[in-house]
């Protein structure tokens, strides 16, 4: 038996339902007379002539359908309301009422045109069953005003295929086949040519279809064939893509009556973190990013991702940092009318086993800085949390950079063969770019004995040096060497200085600062 379930949403009328919805679209219409409001036609221009592209439910009912042009609906209905298509706009809509329908299931994709596939195995249960959660996707799509039929089968193509062509509704695992096969032919759209051909043979039904040998078909209409038909009646389950990867672990909270007082936020989220903990403990899985998402009544949706920098599975710390995070918000949560739904959501997870300590081990530093680095980053954003992060290049200023305090630094080792008594062969304080400085005498090829810098005359008193680093020519042809000397002047200060060139070459060589020590 297929233990998986979708629901597949068909909105017939989308196109009107949207201008219908949105007065503010009217002023593109024509002009309506007084009296019961003209069925209204969405035309687009095909071939240089206006047809319809879409028409409203009053329209159709009065002998009004896609393909004709405007001046033969006129000719039908002399009151006809021709409004520009905007697919553009359909799109947008659908997209909103994809985001919005997340709340009933995390794994939901579009199903063009102007339909929704979701798969809601292991979500029934959240609104008291399949018949609660149809009639949750109903009464949502009532209150936005769209015409729907919504069907939920153990295949995405049986759903589509019964929410578009049949009568819609929930066929229970086991009892699909005797309905599905009811269905006409249309079911499988075939190409017109396909479609017009399996009619002219009489067989009007999937069933007709059912009953005679694959291979036949196949040679027919296809080798695919057999696969489509297999697929709405059931047989096999080609499963849906969903528009976002489907979190690894999630949790939902469902309100009869929506909550709205940060106390009631706060309790409901540490509630699910307590669950998806627990799912992730059963796996030996850590969260290392972490999502709630807020549904409001009016279906906006505000989601709050927070990361950490080591895998965990720690309650009170992850809801410590959401307390930080939600206390220091640009922009405030606004529950608005109140939150009718909040799910947690762990979207990136690591291998975590536990831990053996002993009592001779001593305290790893590095957590207590992760667990620092975390608090900040939630308190003040990722942007404003960085790390040092050392590159792999000889050239100072191109030899480290910043990443985000949630990033690893990859290790360093010092040099082995240096005292660590000894002073720092680099400096603290690196100018970015280096800066210019006027030497007044120098020896060649040696260190300047005085140098002009900020407008301020330095005598050195002692220097240090060359150290000598070639340009990258794989990245800047035609670099010129530096030779770096570490100099102190008469008055104790320590600077980091280098000769870009050399004497004898076309241009004479020049002097940088690049740095200060303590």
């Amino acid at each position: 038996m297929n233990r998986r379930r979708y629901l597949a949403v068909w909105l017939p009328w989308l196109p009107s339902d949207r201008l219908q919805a949105r007065p503010a679209c009217a002023e593109q219409a024509d002009t309506a007379p007084e009296g019961p409001e003209p069925p209204l036609v969405l035309v687009e221009k095909i071939k240089g002539a206006l047809r319809l592209s879409a028409v409203s439910p009053d329209a159709a009912r009065q002998g009004l359908e896609p393909g004709l042009t405007l001046a033969d609906a006129r000719a039908r209905v002399p009151a006809v309301r021709a409004v520009p298509a905007l697919p553009d706009a359909d799109d947008r809509l659908l997209g909103e009422l994809l985001t919005d329908f997340d709340r009933f299931s995390p794994m939901i994709a579009l199903d063009l045109p102007h339909g929704l596939i979701l798969d809601v195995t292991g979500c029934a249960h959240l609104f008291g069953g399949e018949v609660g959660l149809m009639q949750a996707v109903q009464d949502r799509l009532a209150r936005a005003g769209l015409h729907h039929r919504c069907a939920l089968t153990s295949t995405p193509q049986a759903a589509r295929a019964l929410a578009r062509f049949g009568l819609g509704g929930i066929l229970p695992c086991g009892a699909e086949r005797p309905v599905l096969r009811r269905l006409p032919v249309r079911a499988l759209e075939l190409e017109e040519r396909d479609d017009l051909a399996l009619r002219r043979a009489g067989l009007k039904r999937l069933a007709d279809l059912d009953d005679r040998p694959r291979a036949s078909l196949a040679a027919r209409f296809g080798a695919d064939f057999p696969a489509r038909l297999a697929r709405i009646l059931g047989d096999e389950d080609i499963r849906i893509t969903p528009h976002r990867p489907p979190p690894p672990v999630y949790a939902d909270r469902l309100f009869f009556d929506p909550i709205s007082l940060d106390a009631d936020v706060q309790a409901v989220l540490a509630d699910l973190l307590q669950e998806t903990t627990a799912r992730l403990e059963e796996a030996r899985l850590g969260g290392r990013v972490f999502e709630a998402i807020f549904y409001r009544t009016d279906g906006k949706i505000r989601r709050i991702g927070l990361s950490v920098a080591r895998a965990t599975r720690n309650v009170s710390s992850v809801a410590r940092l959401y307390r930080e995070r939600l206390a220091h918000l640009d922009h405030p949560l606004d529950p608005g009318f109140g939150f009718d739904q909040i799910r947690m959501v762990v979207r990136q997870v690591e291998a975590l086993l536990p831990l053996q300590s002993s009592l001779e081990d001593a305290p790893d530093a590095s957590v207590r800085l992760d667990e620092l680095v975390d608090q900040l980053v939630a308190r003040l954003g990722p942007e404003a949390v960085l790390r040092f992060q050392p590159h792999g290049s000889h050239i100072p200023e191109r030899s480290a950079g910043w990443i985000s305090g949630r990033g690893t630094p990859t290790p360093v080792e010092p040099p082995s063969d240096r005292d660590p008594e000894d002073p720092p062969l680099r400096p603290l304080h690196l100018f970015n770019p280096p800066q210019p400085v006027e030497t007044m005498a120098e020896a060649p090829d040696g260190h300047p004995f005085r140098f002009r810098w900020r407008r301020q005359v330095h005598n050195v008193a002692r220097a240090e040096g060359p150290e000598r680093i070639a340009g990258e020519w794989w990245r800047a042809p035609g670099q010129k060497t530096r030779d770096y000397y570490r100099v102190e002047d008469t008055q104790g200060h320590r600077f980091w200085l280098f000769r870009q060139g050399a004497y004898g070459e076309d241009s004479p060589p020049r002097w940088f600062i690049h740095g200060l020590f303590a």
